[in-house]
């Protein structure tokens, strides 16, 4: 990161602050987060609070009826914390059930389901999530952190640009799941660009949350909506699946890039294939390359399919499946994935290897002025989810069943009980020193591609956050390890016709669709010579960073 001066490479300058600082998709998120701070919150307080925000104003990703995942890294102790806030499949749901209902098609003889279907709606996790967040990590009760939000869902608050187009796009999804009367639509309508949107509803539930607890949304008005919205669509989940559900504590998982560790949350998140491309080009030779040229991408791109590839195999829920973190980081597995790296040609059809021995989201970060960082994750999966808003409650619910392997025997094959792989994932940096700051990117199957590409820039090319940012992306798109490659404009004509010539089927990412293609970010780090904390959020989005 820039020591004196700022490299100029960004599309917006970098915030700077030595105190607290926020950064979200939202600036009214991110003005709740500093409120908090402001009020004698830390890290975790203020991120809770950023992300109700973001429930409110953000709703064409994220929400209470969705999940969450955290990584926290205190001052005190140096330590990075992890939680794991992702809901289960109902208990009673089986693969038969998914794949025996009247939405579910064949195609090309392989048996698909309705990926916003009411089978693919999980038990939300974000309400637990946020509750033990606070408990675990935090110096505000519930009700404190949630007044901002409730307040703006009372009170009204303006939809920004890229909100209110991406929620025109989903209206019909909410009309045709919700015939009754659609909660998230303004007489029939996505709100639209700069209109104050209110959501009564919402207020309601997170009153009852502030009061009550997750208890109280699991258990109560809010936990039986669910229940009955998905029983009159023909769904498994019971309000004894609500009741049951609990937040993890786990362990998080890390690798080394340089002179710094980069943290992730465990499986059944996908952090793990950010972490295996990493430690792939550990011995690949990028310094001596731009970092925009086609040897650069073309090396990244095949360290980030064939982590895919080994993903995709094996990440599940390690309460269901075993997930051998330790045997696909370690040196000997990665130094032969490694090999199969060409200098010149991609690899036709990237594969899991053989162990030794054997989009839509919201990302939010903040620091306080203890050197307490909470680096958070929330999300409905694919825009509204599934598109059914329980009856007064005014959010929608996820469909992360979505994740699912409808393989059976499959490690992450759909299964009651059972936590789908999930895309969503928060990350962290440290070093010798302590905490460097943390960061995520947004969309899908791009976050870990986005987590590759931000640490790269930042750690080995030393620009700074907004920087790091704004550098143009690309992302193996909809199919990992072996889809399209969509390619950001900022890189040359000529970076794209050497990448095809190698093998890669690339297109170009313009306009509207690169924001969904290769996702929108955070990221907060610490300039160690000063102290100065430079955040970036990224210009892809409405949202920015704030510092007290």
């Amino acid at each position: 990161m820039p020591q004196h001066s700022i490299a100029w490479r960004s599309r917006r300058s970098p915030v700077l602050g030595n105190r607290g600082v926020a950064a979200s998709s939202q600036p009214a998120a991110t003005r709740a987060a500093l409120r908090i701070l402001d009020a004698g919150g830390n890290a975790a307080d203020a991120a809770v609070a950023c992300a109700a925000v973001l429930g409110l104003v953000e709703p064409t990703s994220t929400g209470l009826g969705g999940d969450c995942f955290c990584l926290y890294y205190e001052a005190a102790t140096g330590e990075v914390q992890a939680l794991n806030g992702s809901g289960r499949a109902p208990s009673g749901l089986t693969l038969e059930i998914a794949l025996g209902t009247a939405q579910n098609t064949a195609l090309d003889g392989a048996e698909e389901w309705d990926r916003k279907g009411v089978h693919a709606a999980t038990v939300p996790g974000a309400a637990a999530g946020w509750e033990d967040s606070l408990a675990r990590f935090g110096r505000m009760d519930l009700a404190e952190v949630l007044a901002p939000a409730i307040a703006l869902a009372e009170g009204g608050t303006p939809i920004t640009p890229v909100i209110a187009r991406s929620w025109e796009s989903q209206a019909e999804l909410l009309r045709e799941r919700n015939p009754g009367g659609c909660e998230l639509l303004i007489e029939g309508r996505a709100p639209r660009a700069g209109e104050p949107w209110r959501n009564p509803g919402l207020a309601r539930v997170m009153r009852d949350l502030a009061e009550g607890g997750a208890r109280s949304f699991y258990e109560g008005f809010a936990g039986a909506a669910v229940a009955r919205a998905l029983a009159e669509r023909g769904g498994a989940m019971t309000e004894a699946d609500l009741a049951a559900h609990r937040s993890t504590h786990e362990a998080p998982i890390r690798a080394r890039r340089g002179d710094a560790t980069v943290w992730e949350c465990q499986p059944n998140g996908q952090g793990l294939t950010a972490l295996i491309a990493l430690r792939i080009l550990e011995g690949a030779g990028l310094a001596e390359l731009p970092a925009r040229s086609a040897a650069w991408v073309h090396r990244v791109l095949e360290a980030l399919r064939l982590a895919f590839a080994d993903a995709r195999a094996r990440i599940a829920d390690p309460a269901a499946a075993e997930v051998p973190v330790e045997a696909l980081l370690s040196e000997p597995y990665i130094a032969a994935r490694r090999e199969l790296i060409e200098e010149d040609a991609a690899i036709e059809l990237a594969c899991a290897g053989e162990l030794p021995g054997g989009s839509d989201t919201v990302y939010l970060c903040t620091v306080d002025e203890d050197g307490n960082a909470c680096s958070f994750i929330n999300s409905n999966y694919e825009g509204f989810g599934t598109g059914i808003v329980p009856t007064g409650c005014g959010f929608s619910l996820q469909n992360r069943g979505a994740g699912f392997s409808l393989e059976a025997g499959h490690p992450n094959a759909l299964a009651g009980g059972k936590r789908p792989y999930h895309t969503i994932m928060p990350g962290m940096l440290t070093d010798a020193q302590g905490l460097l700051g943390p960061f995520g990117v947004m969309g899908g199957w791009n976050q870990p591609q986005g987590h590759v590409q931000v640490v790269l820039h930042a750690l080995d090319r030393g620009l700074d956050p907004q920087s790091a940012l704004d550098e143009p992306r690309f992302s193996i798109y909809q199919d990992p390890p072996n889809g399209e490659v969509w390619i950001e404009e900022g890189f040359a004509l000529e970076t794209m016709t050497e990448l095809a010539q190698m093998g890669h089927p690339v297109r170009p990412a313009a306009g509207p669709v690169r924001n969904h293609v290769v996702g929108k970010g955070q990221m907060i780090l610490r300039e160690r010579e000063t102290g100065t904390w430079w955040a970036g959020s990224d210009g892809r989005a409405d949202g920015c960073a704030m510092a007290q």
